[in-house]
């Protein structure tokens, strides 16, 4: 029987948020959405063909007009099913520099795709989460990826410090005022590098195999908060290698 319900992810290039769309994909159509095509394509490709369904939208989450015109395309892709699950992994304006060095703009940047993203997005996802509380097999849920930049302000890392700590007091406000209405909303702390193309060459805790996060691995810990039962409900969670320092 298909499904009635889908799940959507918010950045969902290569690394968590591919793996979270592979993850949720086995039990709901996938809506992927990314700032340009190229960064879900592929990922869209590989669940139809392997008999899933995806559908991909450029949208950037800062904007509430581009992320408004995303969920009507959603619906009408969609029509009639309802929302299980809302994934937010969209990162933005990470820039390590001198906190002299920095400008109002890179600010702004890291504010907007980091705080103000998950801002617009909640306000979408969260009404459409409501509406599938009754008849949902599991909990409607909306996730936020964070980062060890969400609870340490680290040498240079001002602004993707100050924008991640807004995004996990706001997945906190959000899990107090909706969890009792039914929804799970919970926050990931991601402490450490993920195993991507991207930081293949980086020496990570001298090289030990499994030093890095594996991106499915962490997609499967997504799959079980979700699946978690509303009398156990956990707000936050944090991830690292078993050799990362903490």
């Amino acid at each position: 029987m298909a499904s009635k319900f889908f799940a959507i992810v918010a950045g969902a290039g290569p690394g968590t948020g591919r793996a979270c769309a592979l993850q949720f994909a086995k039990a709901y159509p996938v809506v992927l959405l990314t700032r340009t095509p190229e960064s879900y394509q592929d990922t869209v490709a590989e669940i139809n063909k392997s008999g899933g369904k995806a559908i991909g939208i450029s949208a950037d989450t800062s904007d509430v007009k581009s992320l408004n015109s995303a969920f009507e395309a959603i619906a009408k892709e969609l029509p009639g099913l309802k929302l299980a699950a809302a994934i937010y992994n969209v990162g933005a304006g990470f820039k390590r520099l001198p906190f002299l060095e920095l400008t109002v703009d890179d600010f702004d940047g890291a504010v907007g795709g980091n705080a103000r993203g998950l801002f617009n997005f909640a306000q979408k996802a969260l009404p459409l989460l409501l509406e599938s509380v009754s008849d949902s097999k599991h909990p409607p849920t909306l996730l936020i990826t964070g980062a060890t930049a969400s609870v340490r302000g680290s040498n240079q890392f001002s602004t993707m410090a100050a924008s991640m700590f807004a995004r996990r007091a706001l997945g906190q406000s959000l899990a107090r005022e909706f969890g009792p209405k039914g929804i799970h909303v919970a926050h990931a702390i991601i402490d450490g590098v993920i195993d991507i193309p991207r930081t293949s060459h980086y020496n990570v805790n001298n090289g030990v195999e499994d030093s890095k996060l594996r991106a499915d691995a962490i997609a499967e810990s997504y799959w079980n908060l979700h699946t978690q039962h509303r009398s156990a409900f956990t707000q936050e969670v944090d991830m690292r290698p078993f050799v990362e320092k903490w």
